[in-house]
C-alpha cells in the first residue's frame, strides 16, 4: 500500500514539473519529505526503505519519542510552529527547521546552536496570505529581519517556507505559490546557500510543484489519514 501511494505521489510530482511553464530557480527535482506526524515509528522505518530519506514532523516531542525508539536514520525536519522554550530539544533532534518565523524564535535558536556546537540549517516561513490564525513572518517582516541574519553565526539559512491557504480555489492557491517563489528567488540572489523552496501538503503539492516548490511536505497521501487517538509512537 505505501509502495503504491509513493508511486502515486511521485507521478503527482513528476506530471506538475512537467507543466511549469518557464525553468524555475529552484531547478527540476523535488525533494519529498514524508510527514508521519500522528503515526507510528516504524512508517519511518518503512518509508525509508522505500528511498524517501526526509521525515517531517510537527512537534518536537513526537520526534523525539520516535528517536528514542529507531535513532536518527536519515533527515529531519521541523514543520510545526515551534515555541522558543522547545528551542533547545529542536535543534538537538532536527536537522532542519521549516519554521522559523519571528526574530524571537531565531534569537533562541542560535542561542542553543551555539551551546551545541552546531549550525543549524533553517527555513523562514512566510505568512504570503496574510493570514490571522497561522504563523509566520508577515512580509513586512520577513523584510525587516533579513539584514539581522549576519549576526546569528549559528543558524544557516537554507531558502524559505510558505503554507498556502486551506482553499479549494486554484487561483489563489497559484497566487500564494508564485509569490513564495518571488520571494526565493530574490532571496537567493542576496545570500549563498540559498537552496529550497518548501511549499505544499497532500491538499496542494501539485500546484506548489507547478510554481517552482522543490521540496513538498506529504502525509496523508502516503500514509492515510492520522488516528489522533492513537498516538503509537
Amino acid at each position: 500500500m505505501l509502495a503504491d501511494n509513493l508511486h502515486n505521489v511521485k507521478e503527482t510530482i513528476a506530471s506538475a514539473l512537467a507543466r511549469r511553464t518557464e525553468r524555475k530557480e529552484t531547478g527540476d527535482e523535488v525533494c519529498l519529505v514524508a510527514v508521519t506526524k500522528n503515526h507510528p515509528a516504524a512508517v519511518v522505518t518503512e518509508i525509508q526503505s522505500l528511498g524517501v530519506g526526509n521525515i517531517g514532523e510537527n512537534r518536537v516531542q513526537e520526534a523525539r519519542e520516535k528517536q528514542q525508539q529507531i535513532g536518527h536514520p536519515g533527515k529531519w525536519h521541523l514543520i510545526g510552529h515551534l515555541q522558543t522554550n522547545k528551542a533547545k530539544q529542536a535543534v538537538e533532534f532536527f536537522d532542519l527547521i521549516e519554521s522559523a518565523d519571528s526574530e524571537h524564535l531565531l534569537r533562541a535558536l542560535e542561542k542553543e546552536a551555539a551551546k551545541q556546537g552546531k549550525v543549524m540549517d533553517v527555513l523562514l516561513q512566510i505568512n504570503v496570505a496574510r493570514e490571522p490564525q497561522k504563523t509566520g513572518f508577515l512580509p513586512e517582516d520577513y523584510e525587516a529581519v533579513l539584514p539581522l541574519l549576519e549576526s546569528f553565526p549559528h543558524i544557516r539559512v537554507r531558502g524559505i517556507m510558505v503554507i498556502a491557504p486551506n482553499t479549494s480555489d486554484q487561483t489563489v492557491l497559484h497566487s500564494v505559490f508564485r509569490q513564495g517563489y518571488d520571494y526565493f528567488c530574490k532571496l537567493k540572489r542576496q545570500r549563498k546557500d540559498i537552496d529550497f523552496l518548501s511549499m505544499g501538503m497532500t491538499s496542494d503539492y501539485a500546484i506548489a510543484v507547478e510554481e517552482g516548490a522543490n521540496m513538498v511536505r506529504v502525509g496523508t497521501a502516503l500514509f492515510g489519514a492520522r488516528d489522533y487517538n492513537n498516538r503509537g509512537y
